[in-house]
């Protein structure tokens, strides 16, 4: 099971991050009309608020470079808790940009996964 849950948040992580790199207008798929986003203390929900919110960032290209990723099984039959630390690099900046972000990962009667909930948080210091 543990095994699994690892290996389920690997590969969101790993679409996810490429979607908002390559394509962030597809990433309101992976959202639902009651999920939830805290983007720097900003809340936000459903999907479509959500899916606004990643298309206006200030930033066109960026590159996402991952160096955690914890997964746990959380209390929701299926779901999973994800936590990721990182950075962002922003095209025509000279540093990256550190951050964390938490997902909670619902299951689908299809079989997949949905975001219910997302918190994002860059890191200073």
């Amino acid at each position: 099971m543990e095994e699994q849950t690892e290996m389920v948040g690997r590969a969101f992580v790993d679409h996810y991050y490429h979607l908002f790199d390559n394509d962030r207008s597809s990433i309101g798929t992976l959202y639902q009309p009651g999920s939830m986003l805290s983007f720097e203390g900003q809340k936000l929900m459903g999907s479509e608020d959500i899916s606004a919110k990643l298309n206006a960032l200030p930033f066109g290209q960026c590159r996402h470079a991952i160096s955690t990723i914890d997964s746990q099984p959380s209390s929701f039959v299926g779901g999973i808790i994800v936590f990721v630390s990182g950075s962002i690099q922003l095209l025509g900046e000279d540093h990256p940009l550190r951050f964390s972000q938490m997902f909670h990962l619902i299951p689908t009667v299809e079989g997949s996964f949905f975001v219910q909930n997302d918190i994002f948080r860059l890191n200073y210091g």
